[in-house]
């Protein structure tokens, strides 16, 4: 099973990468584009704005199932260390399954008015089905590892290392 969750990370790794490099091309050549030629590539915004939600929220479950969110450790040393974790870890699951149900709402509202993008008219329910699914799995992500503390403890023996 870890092999399994381990291709999938990487997978999604390598989907990332390959996205964010495709921002920058598009970013550089709409630059080139407008600056030396004065044409720019038309809807390069409507593109980046959906290419950065692709980014965003493919990474989303990755951290969070490593545990690997930005935290302020402003209490920890008046609270015992492994209930606090459990308890903000199931508050962060509960946050991103509420976002889940709002972006799900939000994407049956925007299938329901066929809302698009302002340039290229590139539908916008899906991409906020892909971030209800993303909030979700983090969801799931951060309950499981504050149940088990197993990914948790994982990252904070990880930040000793270095």
């Amino acid at each position: 099973m870890e092999r399994f969750t381990d291709l999938i990370r990487r997978a999604m790794e390598v989907l990332i990468a390959l996205v964010l490099f495709g921002m920058v091309a598009l970013t550089f050549a709409d630059v080139i584009g407008r600056r030396l030629i004065g044409r720019p590539i038309y809807g390069a915004h409507d593109i980046t704005e959906h290419l950065m939600a692709l980014v965003i929220f493919a990474g989303l479950p990755l951290v969070t199932a490593v545990g690997l969110h930005l935290t302020v450790d402003l209490f920890d040393r008046y609270l015992k260390k492994r209930w606090w974790q459990g308890i903000t870890g199931l508050l962060v699951a509960v946050i991103f399954a509420l976002l889940a149900w709002l972006f799900f709402r939000q994407a049956t509202t925007a299938s329901q008015i066929s809302e698009v993008s302002q340039a290229l008219r590139i539908p916008r329910a899906p991409l906020y089905y892909y971030m209800s699914a993303s909030c979700a799995l983090s969801a799931l992500a951060a309950a499981v590892t504050s149940v088990t503390g197993h990914m948790a403890a994982d990252a904070d023996n990880s930040e000793d290392a270095t």
